[in-house]
């Protein structure tokens, strides 16, 4: 089973700034669609961002359309998710996740390894 190590996290105010990696240890995870999903307090984890194993297709929720980039850099083995204008209701614990599929989803059931996660908490 593929190991995926998050990094990235913080604290931030409104209106910042971070970029989140995601990793590999054992295997890389070039051939694998990579799903980024985030978990607040007291709610369900929510996808929301995705990327193909290519990097040709990728995926955003709604909520972050616009203010968040998911990219790769196969020759890292490495996957980010550039966040922008974040919000207070950004915070959360962000996961990476990596699945065995064609181009990406955010369906948490179509990946099977994960993350142990990394706090994004936006906060003045």
């Amino acid at each position: 089973q593929l190991q995926l190590v998050e990094s990235g996290g913080g604290l931030v105010q409104p209106g910042g700034s971070l970029r989140l990696s995601c990793a590999s240890t054992g295997f890389t995870l070039d051939d694998y669609a990579i799903g980024w999903f985030r978990q607040a307090p007291g709610k369900e984890r929510e996808g929301v961002s995705c990327i193909s194993a290519s990097g040709r297709s990728t995926y955003y929720a709604n909520a972050m359309k616009g203010r968040f980039t998911v990219s790769r850099d196969n020759t890292k083995h490495t996957v980010y998710l550039q966040m922008n204008a974040l919000k207070p209701e950004d915070t959360a614990v962000y996961y990476c996740a990596a699945g065995w599929l064609a181009g990406c989803a955010l369906t948490k059931n179509q990946y099977d390894s994960w993350g142990q996660g990394t706090q994004v908490t936006v906060s003045p």
